[in-house]
């Protein structure tokens, strides 16, 4: 199991900006987001845009705690102008790269997540952050959306990794309900090469939740294109007949009502 490199990150996070943006060509960013409701497209933007720019600011400064987080106060943002918005978007996502190249790999850093503590989280993160809400526009926009296989697997990892925080029993408490005897989940990409090692096992028969890159029998199978694995995990659509379930249907759905990350 290799990460991409941290170049890699840098450059997919504003190549995953570009793509929104040319999306918004004569699109109406009024449209609601059905996978984030309290927002509509334009809302959406600013949101990112704003974190984009929340933690360049982090990584500039070397901050050592944490400071205001951007784009959360979005009330004034209700009837965007593509024209606006998407240069301001795309600007955001360059300087963000721009300062995390100038500080490099392994640079400490505050990070919301303890333990982390670098320019490597900040890095990974908002390349799946920017992919992720790029799915969230794209598809309430009716567009069609795909995305690099390498990035999707590697956002799977990351939303793995981020998912079986510890910290999560302390703030979603309702996911230590997921812990059981048998409960095991198997994912399986079904477009990426052998060498991709694509399948991912989540285990929840312990007293935490835990994760390996394994091709093992569990509670319940799903298998499908690894992008459309990525936003079903990330709850961005349905499962349904694009992917092929075996076994216990109801431990998927609750696995998929518990888990909150993302």
């Amino acid at each position: 199991m290799t990460r991409l490199s941290y170049e890699r990150y840098c450059a997919e996070s504003i190549t995953q900006t570009e793509l929104l943006v040319a999306s918004l060509k004569d699109a109406d960013l009024t449209t609601e987001v059905p996978s984030c409701p309290e927002w509509n497209v334009g809302q959406l933007l600013r949101h990112l845009g704003g974190v984009q720019r929340w933690a360049e600011t982090l990584v500039r400064t070397r901050a050592t705690e944490p400071i205001p987080e951007g784009g959360r106060d979005l009330a004034a943002y209700t009837d965007e102008d593509p024209a606006v918005v998407g240069p301001w978007l795309a600007e955001g996502a360059e300087r963000l790269a721009e300062t995390l190249r100038a500080a490099g790999p392994g640079t400490p850093v505050w990070t919301p997540v303890p333990d982390y503590g670098t320019t490597d989280f900040f890095v990974r993160r908002f390349t799946h952050e920017t992919a992720i809400h790029r799915a969230d526009a794209t598809l309430a926009l009716g567009l069609n959306y795909e995305l690099d296989k390498e990035v999707a697997v590697d956002g799977i990892d990351e939303w793995m990794e981020l998912g079986s925080l510890p910290l999560h029993f302390e703030v979603h408490p309702w996911m230590r309900e997921l812990l059981g005897p048998g409960r095991t989940l198997h994912f399986h990409a079904t477009d990426t090469p052998p060498e991709a090692n694509a399948e991912w096992v989540v285990d929840l028969t312990g007293d935490a939740i835990t994760w390996r890159r394994a091709h093992e029998k569990a509670a319940v199978a799903v298998r499908g294109p690894v992008t459309e694995l990525l936003l079903a995990i990330y709850k961005r659509r349905p499962i349904d007949d694009t992917f092929e379930i075996f076994g216990d249907t109801g431990l998927l759905g609750f696995w998929l009502e518990r888990v909150d990350f993302g």
